[in-house]
C-alpha cells in the first residue's frame, strides 16, 4: 500500500477528509507563543560546572533544551539533512520496496502513525531505522541514495556519543555519579527515524504527529533549519520552538524520568505544519526495551515498573496527549505494599 505515502501522492489543493480532525482536536496555531527562554546550552564552554546547572535548570523548567558546538559538524548536519531529502525523492518504485504498515519491523518506510488502526491520518512520512548494535541493522538499510549508508550510519554513532555524554552531565545534575543514568539503563537500543511533513494545505486541521511524550530515555532532533514545526507544552501554553542554526533538540523521555525516580519534568511536544513549505526531521531515540545483557537494568526496569502498578501510575489519553497521571487517593494498605515491595526491590538491586 506504498501509494498511501504522502510524499508520493499528488499535491493536494485541499486536505483529505481521512486527516481532518474533530475541532476539539485541532492545533489553534493561532494560540501558539513563541518562548525566547528556550534553554540554548554551549556544551564547548570550558566551565563543565557551569553546563551541568544549565542542564539541571532545563530538565527542571522545561523537559527540553537546545545544544550547540556539540561535537557534530555542521557538515555532518548538512549532509545527513540533505540525503533525508534525497530519500524522500526517490522514485515512487524504489520507496515501494521498503514500505510496511508492520509496526513491528524494525526497518520500514511508512506513513502517519498507525494506518492498520487509525481513524484520523498525521501528514507525514517516516523511516525508522534501528541503529544499534550498527553492524547488524545497516545491511538491511535503503541502498539507495547511494551516500545513505555511510552517512547516516556516521550520524547515528556521532549521535550516541552525544547521548552519553548528556546522560553524564544529567547525572551529575542531579548529585549522582556520572555514569549512574548510563548504568541504570544498561545497554540500550537506539533507533533513527526521519520524518517527512510535506506542504500541507490546511495546516491549521490537522497534525504532523499531535502531542504526546516520548516513551524512551532520551530524543535527539535536528529539525529543518528553515521552518519551526516542532511546539512544547509549557504551563497549559503551546510555544514554538524555533530551529538554532544546526543546534540539536533534546528532549526528556519517559524511560528518563523513571530512571531519576521522576525527578526532571517531561514535556509533551507536537509537529505542526506550515502551507508554504515542508520540513525534513532526523530525530535518534535511545531505548531500553531490551536490556538483555545488563541484569542490575533489567531488574531496576522491573522495580520501575511495579512502582507504576503499585502506585496506580498509568497512561491517560487527554485530548491526544498521554501523559502520567497518579491516583491522589490510594487505600492506607495499598500505599504500605507498594512501600514495602519498592524498599524490598532496592535492596535486591544493590545485589546484583
Amino acid at each position: 500500500m506504498a501509494e498511501q505515502l504522502l510524499s508520493t501522492a499528488p499535491r493536494h489543493d485541499t486536505l483529505p477528509q481521512n486527516y481532518i480532525r474533530p475541532e476539539s482536536q485541532r492545533p489553534r496555531l493561532s494560540e501558539v507563543v513563541t518562548d525566547t527562554n528556550i534553554p540554548i546550552i554551549d556544551l564547548s564552554s570550558p566551565n563543565k560546572s557551569l553546563i551541568i546547572s544549565q542542564i539541571a535548570n532545563a530538565c527542571e523548567k522545561y523537559g527540553l533544551f537546545q545544544v550547540v558546538n556539540h561535537g557534530i559538524t555542521e557538515e555532518m548536519l548538512r549532509k545527513v539533512m540533505g540525503i533525508g531529502k534525497e530519500f524522500f525523492r526517490l522514485p515512487p518504485e524504489e520507496k515501494a520496496k521498503l514500505y510496511s504498515d508492520d509496526p513491528a519491523k524494525k526497518m520500514r518506510l511508512s506513513t502517519s502513525f498507525n494506518v492498520r488502526k487509525e481513524t484520523v491520518h498525521n501528514w507525514r512520512d517516516y523511516l525508522r531505522l534501528h541503529c544499534y548494535p550498527l553492524e547488524e541493522f545497516v545491511p538491511d538499510w535503503p541502498s539507495k541514495p547511494e551516500l545513505f549508508k555511510e552517512i547516516m550510519s556516521t550520524y547515528c554513532t556521532q549521535v550516541r556519543q552525544l547521548g552519553f555524554r548528556l546522560f553524564g552531565y544529567i547525572s551529575e545534575g542531579l548529585g549522582l555519579e556520572t555514569d549512574y543514568i548510563e548504568n541504570v539503563l544498561g545497554e540500550q537500543e537506539q533507533h533513527l527515524a526521519v520524518n517527512y511533513y510535506p506542504q500541507c494545505p490546511e495546516p491549521e486541521l490537522t497534525y504532523g504527529l499531535p502531542a504526546h511524550t516520548d516513551p524512551n530515555a532520551l530524543t535527539i532532533l535536528l529539525q529543518d533549519q528553515q521552518v519551526s514545526g516542532l511546539q512544547v507544552l509549557k504551563e497549559g501554553k503551546w510555544i514554538a520552538v524555533d530551529p538554532v542554526p544546526w543546534a540539536l533538540t533534546i528532549n526528556m523521555g519517559d524511560q528518563l524520568q523513571a530512571t531519576v525516580n521522576i525527578a526532571l519534568l517531561k514535556t509533551a511536544d507536537r509537529a505542526c505544519l506550515q502551507q508554504d513549505c515542508s520540513t525534513t526531521e532526523s530525530a535518534l531515540f535511545a531505548f531500553i526495551v531490551v536490556i538483555q545483557s545488563d541484569k542490575r537494568g533489567m531488574l531496576l526496569f522491573f522495580r520501575t515498573i511495579l512502582c507504576c502498578i503499585m502506585g496506580k501510575l498509568y497512561y491517560k489519553p487527554i485530548d491526544g496527549l498521554f501523559c502520567c497521571s497518579l491516583f491522589s487517593k490510594k487505600p492506607f494498605i495499598l500505599s504500605l505494599v507498594r512501600r514495602c515491595f519498592i524498599q524490598f526491590l532496592d535492596l535486591w538491586c544493590d545485589k546484583v
